[in-house]
């Protein structure tokens, strides 16, 4: 690991390399003390999404956020870009590290990753956090339905070459004029800034690998991740957090988790719930991180 100044540089947030399942990952890190925290983006986003959550959550706990593999800044060379290969890396990720247990925070596309962790590796993990999540197998692959009133560009990030050929080189319009406006209510809470810095590193070569792997992998992973949840429920304490997606994110939990889920709904809010409204995510992070901290 060494630290490498990539994008944006914010006061007390350090960038960092590490290399791990032969790859190298780019992650971010904020504070000294407290329990260990590991924040993972979703699409169309990377750490950067967490950029506001950061410094709140680092006043208490140790913060990391990662670039997920062909996602940000880490590499995105040829490869395996599946959900399997993304949450080992973040296992070896913690290794590396040596923080685990970590208090474990996802959102969006990356769930399934964000799952198989925790259920492969509960020792790694402290607590699950999911923010707007679902879970193929249990009922995301809906939203890629059309018919139904699902999205049309999921179909199109899942299709082979695609993604490159229609919107390499339109980044800006997609996220500025269409994805952002269409899936936040919170006005002015997503700036150029913002769609600055997620469009310099989408924009790279291969910068779609990371989003159209994970996509690929959710529509085929269903039945994978259906037969994961029948033998390794969720047994850490888990919180669903909610906002444009309504009751979406706890109803998959209550179905993958053993124990009861914590569920807080954030009224008024959006799909991107961290860049939204950070001090609410956070309250609610630190209210959970605290019960469990101090139970132990």
């Amino acid at each position: 690991m060494s630290d490498n100044k990539i994008g944006a540089v914010l006061t007390g947030i350090s960038h960092h390399q590490a290399k791990v399942n032969g790859t190298q990952l780019h992650y971010v890190s904020a504070g000294t003390t407290g329990s260990p925290v590991l924040l993972v983006h979703g699409f169309p986003e990377t750490w950067w999404t967490f950029h506001k959550l950061l410094p709140l959550l680092a006043e208490k706990h140790r913060v990391f956020a990662i670039d997920l593999r062909g996602f940000g800044d880490s590499d995105n060379g040829p490869g395996t870009y599946d959900s399997k290969t993304s949450a080992e890396d973040l296992h070896l990720l913690i290794e590396e590290l040596g923080v685990g247990p970590v208090h474990l925070t996802g959102q969006d596309i990356s769930g399934a990753t964000v799952f198989r962790l925790a259920a492969t590796h509960p020792e790694d993990v402290l607590s699950f956090t999911a923010i707007e999540m679902g879970l193929p197998g249990f009922g995301l692959e809906m939203l890629a339905d059309v018919t139904h009133g699902g999205t049309w560009y999921i179909g199109v990030l899942a299709a082979p070459h695609i993604p490159e050929m229609l919107l390499r080189g339109r980044e800006r319009e997609f996220f500025g004029q269409f994805i952002f406006p269409a899936m936040s209510v919170t006005p002015g809470a997503i700036t150029e800034a913002d769609i600055d810095e997620f469009v310099r590193t989408y924009s790279r070569p291969a910068g779609w690998r990371g989003a159209a792997g994970l996509y690929q992998s959710m529509l085929q992973e269903g039945t994978d991740i259906a037969a994961l949840v029948a033998t390794h429920k969720l047994s850490m304490p888990v919180l669903a957090i909610g906002a444009g997606g309504g009751e979406f994110t706890f109803a998959t939990m209550s179905q993958v988790a053993s124990g009861k889920v914590r569920s807080i709904s954030l009224d008024g809010v959006g799909h991107y719930a961290a860049l939204e409204a950070p001090e609410k995510v956070a309250d609610a992070l630190l209210e959970f991180f605290d019960s469990i901290d101090t139970a132990g």
